[in-house]
């Protein structure tokens, strides 16, 4: 019977499933770049036979090359941190146009249809059902408006 370490690249492969294990406890987005680097090493040492020293070079190039070229991209591809989530939001609402769906102002909150949905809306200024309005922000999902005013 073979040992483990009779087959790198199964050693390897378990070292990866370890740190993408940790990753998962340990938050920093950083052990999951090892994990790549190992996995990326067992699939060397599957189709040739590199050395120790020369596995360990791979682990360790691949590892940092991969945390430094992709972790930014992943991160905000993936995870928002509170800023970057905030002003994602905003921007998709800030500034564009919906339709009132019923008159509202001041006192009496109202109803503004966006993007085919129909969202609760707060304007300090009266605002008739049908009236175009501008987002101004968006707190809580609901939509803060003003009127548009015509050109």
């Amino acid at each position: 019977m073979q040992s483990i370490f009779s087959r790198p690249e199964l050693l390897w492969f378990l070292v990866g499933l370890a740190l993408f294990l940790l990753e998962l406890v340990i938050p920093g987005f950083i052990i999951f770049f090892f994990g790549v680097g190992a996995w990326v090493t067992a699939l060397i040492c599957l189709i040739a036979n590199p050395g120790t020293n020369l596995q360990i070079i791979i682990f360790a190039l691949v590892s940092a090359l991969s945390l430094i070229a992709l972790r930014r991209m992943i991160q905000k591809k993936f995870f928002y941190s509170k800023g970057n989530h905030s002003e994602n939001i905003e921007d998709e609402f800030t500034g564009k146009e919906g339709i009132a769906k019923m008159d509202f102002g001041k006192e009496i909150k109202g109803k503004v249809e966006f993007k085919g949905t129909v969202w609760n809306a707060e304007s300090d200024s009266e605002i008739n059902e049908g009236k175009s309005v501008i987002i101004i922000k968006i707190e809580n999902l609901v939509l803060k408006v003003k009127p548009k005013i015509k050109n």
